[in-house]
């Protein structure tokens, strides 16, 4: 996998909680999804096998049924914004499993976008979406504050979604 490829430097920096380079605009979501073993288990795969994104709505193509690095993904939206990425990261620890995927040439935004479910000591799990970006297309810088209002909305809706696939049947 060639850095060359993608559409920014620091390719796999969202590996560094709060890294954001400079000239890039930080977004860091995290949301609560529940309790146990059997919520992070749920979440994760998930997660790792784009049943979040899918079930929020969104258009993905992938080369891989799994999120794996060198993966190449292209995520539409609202049926006509086609947003090429490939993965550059992954992590599955016993508490600890996500990935991360950086911007392609095509796509709307520059930068890059991870999606991890974590399980804390207490046996809360969460997801954290982090990222860092900046427009791309001449629609994402003409969007201005809209278009930074619905990445967040996006991260947002990313936890609510999740969590319900996560917790679904479950008893409470």
């Amino acid at each position: 996998m060639s850095s060359a490829d993608f559409t920014y430097d620091h390719v796999g920096a969202t590996r560094e909680p709060g890294f954001c380079p400079p000239g890039f605009r930080p977004l860091h979501v995290r949301t609560r999804l529940g309790e146990g073993e059997e919520v992070l288990r749920r979440a994760a795969e998930a997660v790792m096998t784009w049943e979040m994104h899918r079930a929020m709505g969104v258009g993905i193509d992938a080369s891989a049924d799994r999120a794996a690095p060198g993966v190449d993904v292209t995520v539409t939206l609202a049926g006509m914004i086609k947003a090429p990425c490939r993965v550059v990261w992954t992590v599955a620890e016993h508490r600890r499993t996500g990935w991360a995927y950086g911007t392609l040439s095509g796509h709307p935004e520059c930068g890059e976008e991870a999606f991890v479910v974590d399980r804390t000591g207490d046996g809360t799990v969460w997801l954290t979406v982090s990222a860092f970006s900046r427009p791309a297309r001449w629609y994402a810088r003409a969007g201005g504050p809209a278009t930074r209002g619905l990445q967040h909305a996006y991260a947002r809706r990313c936890g609510k979604v999740l969590r319900h696939l996560a917790t679904r049947g479950l008893p409470d």
